[in-house]
């Protein structure tokens, strides 16, 4: 096979892009994207809130914040087919063990242009006033997930960029006028092992960005990985039109997810199983596949119901795990910056 311009491995939505902005804008013609899921995102551009972030989930990273109110806009404009805003969006803020108080986040959102106002009577009535201090309508969004692997695959294919689902990279190492990669359709097997060199590569694997050896180097931020559970839940009719947050704690969040017509549920305390830190050849991947999937809904749905007694009436219907991996240094604000290394 003839040289590459780029191998992208990994089709979530980061990979995707990437793979389309060398094609589309700096004129590589020979673009691979390699994803080892038989289909595009369908790990963690699928498995996680389905949340368009605005800015309010980040009052202790102004920065996050910040870039939050900058991209939305953005995305909104170039998929519109995969943006849901037919609901009503309400963040909360606990009397008890929240790191920030109704004062607080008033002032948070001015400083950030957040559109912030009292939640209407109808709205506010559906929390217990014992422990939540003060309930608030804000603009906020969701996406389709099934919507953008749509626009995913069509604009792959228009921008002639070749795709192998069912296949992993097992190896990457440097060479003389580039750097070869090594894949495979057979992921548990040495054997059927393909070599390809390319000019650059791309590793938007998310959690398995220390997987492929000398070729990458390790990452110089420190990564923790957690295993997590998402909650799909069927609402009763009189919450099936809210999003619903309770800030900034040990709390919940409850949001539309438009690619399956549920609503997701998480929880601070509930919805990380177990963490580590990163290793490189310690695949996360795997970590998750052999994990003893038990869920934590009940408990997640038995807290959440203290704050709003309606959430009681919700039908559990599914959970989504997936590994989500953050950068160790922002565990304490929260801060979920976009990570780019260059390999040396």
């Amino acid at each position: 096979m003839p040289m590459l311009d780029a191998v992208v491995i990994g089709g979530g939505f980061y990979g995707v892009y990437i793979a389309t902005y060398l094609a589309r804008k700096r004129g590589l013609k020979k673009v691979l994207l390699v994803e080892q899921e038989n289909q595009l995102l369908t790990r963690a551009s699928y498995n996680n809130q389905a949340r368009i972030h605005n800015g309010y989930h980040y009052p202790r990273s102004y920065i996050t914040a910040h870039r939050s109110r900058i991209n939305l806009p953005r995305f909104l404009d170039d998929f519109p087919a995969a943006v849901c805003g037919d609901f009503v969006k309400l963040y909360a803020v606990a009397r008890r063990n929240s790191k920030v108080n109704a004062h607080q986040f008033i002032r948070f959102c001015n400083e950030i242009g957040a559109r912030i106002e009292p939640a209407p009577a109808q709205y506010a009535q559906m929390f217990d006033p014992q422990l939540i201090e003060a309930a608030f309508l804000v603009e906020e969004y969701a996406f389709n997930a099934a919507e953008l692997a749509a626009w995913a695959m069509k604009t792959l294919s228009s921008s002639g960029i070749e795709v192998r689902l069912g296949h992993r990279v097992r190896a990457c190492r440097l060479a003389s006028n580039g750097t070869t990669v090594d894949i495979t359709s057979a992921p548990e097997q040495i054997e059927n092992i393909e070599s390809l060199t390319a000019r650059y590569v791309f590793n938007c694997t998310y959690s398995g960005l220390n997987q492929f050896g000398d070729g990458f180097t390790p990452t110089t931020t420190k990564l923790k990985h957690e295993i997590t559970e998402m909650g799909l839940l069927e609402m009763p009719s009189s919450l099936r039109g809210l999003g619903i947050t309770v800030m900034d704690g040990p709390f919940f969040s409850v949001m539309p997810f438009p690619a399956r017509g549920l609503h997701s549920i998480s929880h601070v305390r509930y919805t990380p199983h177990k963490y580590w830190y990163d290793n490189s050849g310690d695949d996360p991947y795997q970590r998750l596949k052999h994990y003893d999937k038990e869920s934590r809904v009940d408990r997640m749905i038995r807290d959440a119901t203290r704050y709003m007694p309606g959430l009681n009436a919700a039908t559990y219907r599914d959970s989504l795990f997936e590994v989500k991996t953050v950068l160790h240094k922002h565990e304490t604000d929260d801060g979920r910056p976009i990570l780019f290394e260059k390999s040396k």
